[in-house]
């Protein structure tokens, strides 16, 4: 494949970052930190310092005010970030809300037992794990045009998750029920632009295809492993037509996997317009194809507004008879699915910010698919810009401990550093 120019900047912006990271030594971070609570007492929260200093990429102390020491990792900026040129991150066991936490921050090497991220590559794949235990997979093998079947299975990116325990996949990948849908995917089934051009970023029946063009940056420590990917959306002429680069992080949080998805799409083709409908647009999470051949009538959905009744589900209609004809279901803080694999019963949450485009239409399903969609449009002055957070744990949960995840992460610790 060609390199194109924008895959050469994107390599000279990450050589330039590394030569940048190399220079001031870690003692740049913050040595006192105190940490603000918000409106709801949380525990293991994630809590990110941005650092206004250039710093090299690895593992601090950090003293909660009891004595106990925690890992604490510096990194590069998040993607989405356009202030710090470089961040702390670190998960504290406990923020009641409206304290104030004194922390103190101290040099440390990087776990000896291996308690840590780190990736590992297949040339097909991209899986990152946790002291050996796989966390989630990214799906990025090339076009294969030898057969149908072989289209099929790699006409579009996408990340398999792994149960907390690192066991299985709960996700779906090609074949099966609904094969467009599989693992954490993002796309759009009815795009127009140019002189009539138009393309379908999920089915990707006539040409299309979602491409991986690089890997821009990957991070691993005790905190946090993440990788930053350029993909290219391609029309039915194979020309990409948009350039997305996409970032995955999975945070490393007790009693489950915590997996952070930020997206920025620019247009490679002027004015992009973005729209589909609730069952194939958006952000969305598919459940392994267990669910469906197996336990789909076991399947629920906790909302805001309570919990569902198994196999029954909703979807937004303003365009479509799918579902129950709510045409509220839009703009929720989250959703939550509530699915079984085999003898065990797990709980994913799909958290959403109010930066991210509204109006939100959400979407749901008892074999497993289920996240939200909006309309935009893309130009040369707005790209689009996304943030979302998936939760999975085993078990059930309340509408009170999804409130917190999505507190945790919308109304996220403020910190001021010394």
């Amino acid at each position: 494949m060609r390199t194109s120019v924008t895959t050469w900047l994107l390599l000279a912006s990450a050589f330039a970052f590394t030569l940048a990271l190399a220079g001031p030594d870690v003692g740049a971070a913050p040595r006192s930190l105190t940490v603000h609570g918000g409106k709801q007492d949380q525990t293991n929260v994630v809590v990110r310092v941005p650092l206004d200093t250039a710093t090299p990429a690895g593992t601090v102390s950090v003293t909660l005010p009891d004595g106990r020491k925690i890992p604490g990792q510096i990194t590069g900026p998040s993607l989405l970030e356009t202030a710090a040129k470089g961040e702390l991150w670190f998960v504290l066991p406990e923020l009641k809300a409206g304290a104030k936490v004194a922390l103190q921050v101290t040099d440390a090497k990087s776990p000896s037992d291996g308690s840590e991220f780190a990736w590992s590559d297949t040339g097909k794949h991209a899986e990152l794990a946790f002291a050996n235990r796989p966390v989630m997979r990214y799906m990025y093998e090339a076009l294969d045009k030898s057969t149908p079947e072989r289209i099929g299975e790699t006409y579009k990116v996408y990340h398999h998750v792994y149960d907390p325990r690192g066991k299985r996949f709960v996700t779906k990948g090609p074949g099966g029920k609904f094969p467009h849908h599989r693992g954490l995917f993002f796309g759009f089934n009815r795009i127009s632009y140019g002189d009539g051009k138009r393309a379908d970023i999920w089915h990707c029946r006539s040409g299309e295809s979602q491409a991986h063009n690089a890997f821009v940056a990957t991070e691993t420590g005790p905190v946090l492993g993440r990788h930053r990917l350029e993909i290219l959306w391609k029309g039915q002429d194979e020309k990409p037509f948009a350039n997305e680069l996409r970032e995955m992080t999975a945070y490393h949080v007790p009693g489950g996997t915590l997996i952070e998805f930020s997206s920025r799409l620019t247009t490679l083709a002027g004015p992009v317009k973005l729209d589909g409908d609730p069952q194939h647009a958006g952000f969305q999470f598919r459940a392994s194809q267990h669910v469906p051949d197996k336990t789909a009538k076991l399947t629920y959905y906790l909302r805001p507004d309570g919990k569902g009744q198994p196999g029954k589900f909703r979807n937004w209609s303003g365009k479509s008879k799918a579902g129950d004809g709510n045409k509220e279901h839009v703009n929720l803080p989250w959703n939550a699915l509530s699915f079984v694999i085999d003898d065990q019963r797990y709980t994913c949450c799909y958290i959403d910010r109010p930066q991210n485009p509204k109006e939100a239409r959400f979407s749901e399903r008892d074999y497993g698919r289920f996240g939200s969609y909006f309309e935009y449009q893309l130009t040369e002055d707005s790209p689009l810009q996304l943030n979302y957070r998936i939760w999975l744990q085993e078990g059930e949960m309340t509408v009170d401990e999804v409130n917190r995840l999505s507190s945790a992460f919308v109304d996220a610790p403020q910190t001021t550093a010394k």
